[in-house]
C-alpha cells in the first residue's frame, strides 16, 4: 500500500515509471499495429516551461561532426550525459533535490532515495533543519541521526569518483553550527577526502518564496521545538496540531558575499553552493553568488516544493522556473534548476535555457514510495533515455551543446533572455 500523495503533480505517471522504467517512454507495446498515434489531446501544459516546443533543425552540422568522429551514422546512444555539477562528477545532468525536516522528506523514503541516487552516480542534497529538529549522533553512538542515516546509505552505495553529498544550512541550522559539526565529524571524512562534500546556503525555496521552512507538529513535539522555532496554534481549534516555522534569514548582496566568503574560508575542502527562491531579482542574485565564488547556484522555481506551505504561496507567489532561467540568461557558472521535474522533455527545456542539471524532488519521493528498492533508478533510467532521444534529435551529442534556439515559444516568448533594468528586477 502506498501512502504518499502529490496533488497537482503527475503522480500516476511517475509511479508507472517507477514500476516499468524505460517502457513508459513509449506507448503500450501491446497496442502496436492496432492503434494510430498522434499528439496527445489531454490536459494543456501545466506551465510556461512545458508549453515550449523542442524544435530540431533540418541541417545538423554537429551531427556531421559526430559522424566524422565515429566513422558511422550517430545514434541516440552516442549522446554523452555525464556532467560536472557544482564541482562534482555526475553520470547524469540530474541531482536529488533537498529533503529537509518534513515528515515525508526526513524518514525512510529519503534514505531509500539517497541510496538509489548514489547507485545512479548523481549528487544528493540534504535539506534544512535536520539537526535542529531530529538531533545528531556521531558514528560511535548507539542512536543514529536521520541525517547520518542518509549519508551512510549514500556512501555505502556510491561508486568511486561519482556523485556527492550537499548539506543545506538555514538560520536555525547556523545556530546549531551544523556545518562545523559535520566538517569535523570523522563520518564525513570519506566525502571530504574524495572531494564529494558541499555546503549549500539556503536563502529561500520555490514552494514559499520569502518564508522559512514550515512543518506540522503535535503538541509534545511543539513544546520541544519551541526553544528553536516559532510555533503557532493556527491549524485546528484544539491546538493538537501546530505550525512550526523557521525564519527565512535576511540577505542583501553584501551579506550574501560575506556568507560565501565565510564558507570558502572556514570549510576549504567543501564545495560552496547557494539556493535561491524564484525572486524578481534572481539574475542579480545569481551573478552575485558566482562572483563571490559559489560552485553552484540552485534556482527553485515557483512550481517546486515537497514541503508544507500556505496555499496562497503555492498558487500565486514567485516567478515560474522558465522566467527565472530567461532572466538569468547565459550563466556565469554552474546553474541548477528545480521545480516540477519528472520527465525528459521538461529537463531538456531547462538545460537548453542554461541549467547545468535539474533536480528531482516530488518525483523522487513518489518513485521510492512506489518501490523503495529501485523506483528512483527506474524513473531516472526513463528520463535518461528521453534525454538521449531528444538531444540526438536536435543533432547534438552532449548536454552542454543545448541552446535556447532549441526551443520555440507558442505564446511569442523570445528564446533570448529577459532583460532587467536594474538589480531589483524591475522590467524596462
Amino acid at each position: 500500500m502506498t501512502a504518499l500523495g502529490a496533488p497537482g503533480f503527475p503522480e500516476r505517471a511517475v509511479r508507472a515509471r517507477a514500476r516499468n522504467g524505460t517502457a513508459e517512454v513509449f506507448p503500450d507495446p501491446a497496442t502496436y499495429g492496432t492503434q494510430l498515434y498522434g499528439p496527445s489531446t489531454g490536459t494543456p501544459a501545466a506551465d510556461e516551461l512545458d508549453r515550449a516546443r523542442i524544435v530540431p533543425p533540418v541541417f545538423m552540422p554537429q551531427r556531421l561532426e559526430k559522424l566524422i568522429d565515429l566513422a558511422r551514422e550517430p545514434e541516440f546512444t552516442d549522446v554523452e550525459l555525464g556532467s560536472r555539477i557544482g564541482g562534482f562528477t555526475s553520470r547524469l545532468p540530474l541531482y536529488l533535490s533537498a529533503f529537509g525536516s518534513t515528515r515525508a522528506g526526513s524518514g525512510d523514503l529519503a534514505v531509500h532515495a539517497g541510496r538509489q541516487a548514489a547507485r545512479l552516480g548523481i549528487p544528493m542534497v540534504i535539506g534544512e533543519n535536520m539537526i535542529p529538529v531530529h538531533g545528531y549522533r556521531r558514528a560511535d553512538d548507539a542512536t543514529r541521526s536521520a541525517l547520518l542515516a542518509r549519508v551512510e546509505a549514500y556512501l555505502d552505495a556510491a561508486p568511486d569518483g561519482a556523485g556527492g553529498v550537499v548539506v543545506q544550512q538555514s538560520t536555525e541550522d547556523a545556530d546549531s553550527e551544523v556545518w562545523n559539526l559535520l566538517y569535523s565529524d570523522p563520518a564525513f571524512r570519506p566525502l571530504l577526502e574524495s572531494g564529494r562534500l558541499a555546503f549549500e546556503l539556503k536563502t529561500g525555496q520555490g514552494a514559499k518564496p520569502g518564508l522559512g521552512g514550515m512543518t506540522v507538529v503535535d503538541r509534545a513535539e511543539a513544546e520541544q521545538l519551541a526553544r528553536r522555532f516559532t510555533v503557532r496554534k493556527v491549524l485546528d481549534p484544539d491546538g493538537e496540531r501546530r505550525l512550526r516555522c523557521a525564519t527565512p534569514g535576511t540577505f542583501t548582496d553584501e551579506i550574501l558575499r560575506q556568507q560565501l566568503r565565510f564558507m570558502r574560508n572556514n570549510f576549504p575542502k567543501a564545495r560552496t553552493w547557494v539556493k535561491f527562491h524564484p525572486g524578481r531579482d534572481i539574475a542579480h542574485a545569481a551573478r552575485t553568488a558566482w562572483s563571490a565564488g559559489a560552485d553552484a547556484v540552485t534556482v527553485d522555481g515557483a512550481e517546486g516544493g515537497t514541503g508544507w506551505a500556505p496555499g496562497v504561496f503555492l498558487d500565486h507567489v514567485g516567478l515560474p522556473l522558465a522566467a527565472c532561467l530567461r532572466r538569468i540568461g547565459r550563466p556565469d557558472g554552474c546553474l541548477l534548476a528545480s521545480g516540477g521535474m519528472w520527465e525528459g522533455g521538461r529537463a531538456v527545456r531547462a538545460l537548453a535555457l542554461g541549467a547545468t542539471a535539474v533536480g528531482l524532488g516530488r518525483a523522487a519521493l513518489v518513485a521510492v514510495d512506489e518501490d523503495p528498492d529501485h523506483g528512483l533508478e527506474r524513473l531516472v533510467d526513463s528520463i535518461a533515455l528521453e534525454l538521449r532521444l531528444l538531444i540526438s534529435a536536435l543533432g547534438k551529442y552532449s548536454v552542454t551543446a543545448l541552446d535556447p534556439e532549441d526551443l520555440w515559444w507558442p505564446d511569442g516568448h523570445p528564446s533570448q533572455p529577459e532583460r532587467t533594468a536594474d538589480p531589483t528586477g524591475v522590467m524596462p
